[in-house]
């Protein structure tokens, strides 16, 4: 029987705790703008279902694996994973996975904390009434003066990463768990009361209709690959978040029951999000759905700018884009801090302190990217997309990857038993052939196409 350790960090207060940490790490930016694209251009409810489906065969078992490591370890990232390839007797070089996750989740904190300073602006543009009546070439203008000016750009960055530190630094319970325990249902009551205005205010059966159309016509091979990527993405798979987070799950939830509500709930907010979105952007002429920062950014300012009492739903929703900005980032920067407590032996305020100052500093080369340092390349990308690019399509599949065949392979038996006690044989044996078959083959596939996709298409 392997025997169980006991964190130093603390513990969630419930399993209902864990479940809206882990919500909240996955539930960001990717489901407010990519998933409902990408979903509509791909078939629709044709997409929606090869994506729940890789949820379930992709991300829910990856997650659980990751979950695992984090409680059996009950320590960071990097000192759990230390641990159980130690106590399986396996090679040393397993060890590095766990760096490359925590490594990935400062990088992405480093420009996250960018763009979510981006919904935190917009917040206070839609409130000044500045974006009343906006055409879409003035909307365009809008958001360009924004990121033409480097000094706003850092100011709400900083803004951004003192929301995070001030959580961060109150530990589990007192920082962490009370921050989730308000912030997630504040963004559920949202989320609902945006779907309520864009059901009587939107054109919300053209949303449907766009999300949920089942045209098997459109959704190609190729929107097969992007589901499985979405999946694997959405649930902050394979950057050190979920396995912190795994360390202070209660010994007594179950493991698999706990990660499929959150897979849940992450998949709702997606669905929600595209409902809402698209609804207020179908009820303005003129404008069409797009992905990425033209969708949020100069699209619906100018869908809420044309809308009686748009100017504050507007701001509603760049406060929800803001919380699930704030949730995600808090789980970027806890494996961190965890790790240099550990090994530095110094207090959870210094680590805190130390880190998001790098990642401040890192930050602002690509706060610079949009501006100053935009004619400045590396392998043709700027600053910004070369982080981007680095941690989404090279180390978090490779983390993820990596996760997936350690557990199913490596990982001593008695470990992953002990973790997974509680589980039926049947999902058990189902749980392990998606772990060592299914999923390391489907993230191979997303690995090579985002590769395939930057330098070759």
């Amino acid at each position: 029987m392997a025997i169980q350790q006991k964190g130093m960090h603390g513990a969630w207060a419930s399993r209902w705790t864990f479940i809206m940490a882990a919500t909240g790490s996955a539930v960001g930016l990717g489901n407010m703008w990519k998933f409902p694209y990408v979903a509509g251009s791909n078939g629709g409810g044709a997409f929606v279902l090869v994506y729940l489906g890789c949820i379930l065969l992709i991300g829910v078992p990856v997650m659980m694996a990751e979950v695992l490591i984090g409680r059996q370890g009950r320590q960071s990232p990097i000192n759990s994973m230390r641990d159980a390839v130690a106590e399986s007797d396996a090679k040393s070089r397993w060890r590095h996975v766990g760096w490359v996750g925590v490594a990935a989740g400062m990088l992405i904190l480093s420009f996250y904390a960018v763009i979510a300073g981006w919904a935190l602006a917009y917040i206070f543009e839609a409130a000044s009434g500045e974006l009343a009546g906006v055409s879409g070439d003035t909307a365009g203008a809008i958001f360009g003066s924004l990121l033409a000016d480097p000094s706003r750009l850092i100011f709400w960055q900083s803004i951004f990463m003192l929301l995070c530190v001030g959580v961060v630094v109150g530990g589990v319970k007192k920082g962490l768990g009370v921050a989730v325990e308000i912030l997630m249902p504040v963004l559920f009551v949202m989320l609902l009361l945006l779907l309520g205005f864009s059901f009587f205010r939107g054109n919300f059966s053209a949303a449907w209709d766009f999300l949920f159309n089942f045209n098997l016509q459109l959704l190609t091979w190729r929107g097969v690959l992007e589901a499985m990527g979405q999946a694997f993405f959405t649930l902050s798979i394979g950057m050190g978040a979920i396995m912190a987070y795994g360390a202070y799950m209660p010994q007594k939830a179950n493991i698999g029951k706990t990660i499929l509500i959150v897979a849940f709930f992450d998949s709702l907010v997606a669905i929600i999000s595209g409902l809402i979105i698209f609804s207020i952007v179908f009820a303005t002429q003129g404008i069409e759905p797009s992905a990425g920062p033209g969708l949020m950014f100069i699209s619906l300012p100018v869908a809420f700018g044309g809308m009686p009492g748009g100017l504050l739903i507007g701001s509603a929703f760049f406060v929800l884009v803001s919380i699930a900005a704030w949730s995600s980032a808090i789980s970027l920067l806890e494996p961190c801090v965890a790790w240099l407590i550990e090994a530095k032996d110094i207090s959870r305020v210094q680590a805190n302190l130390l880190l998001a100052g790098f990642a401040w500093v890192l930050g602002l080369g690509s706060v610079l990217s949009f501006n100053v340092w935009s004619d400045i390349k590396f392998a043709g990308l700027t600053f910004f997309d070369f982080l981007d690019f680095l941690t989404a399509n090279i180390m978090l599949p490779l983390s993820g990857l990596l996760i997936a065949v350690f557990v199913g392979y490596v990982m001593k038996r008695e470990f992953v038993d002990y973790q997974m006690q509680g589980t039926a044989p049947k999902i058990l044996a189902l749980w392990r052939l998606t772990l060592r078959y299914v999923a390391p083959v489907a993230i191979s596939a997303v690995f090579v196409m985002g590769i395939y996709d930057k330098f070759f298409s």
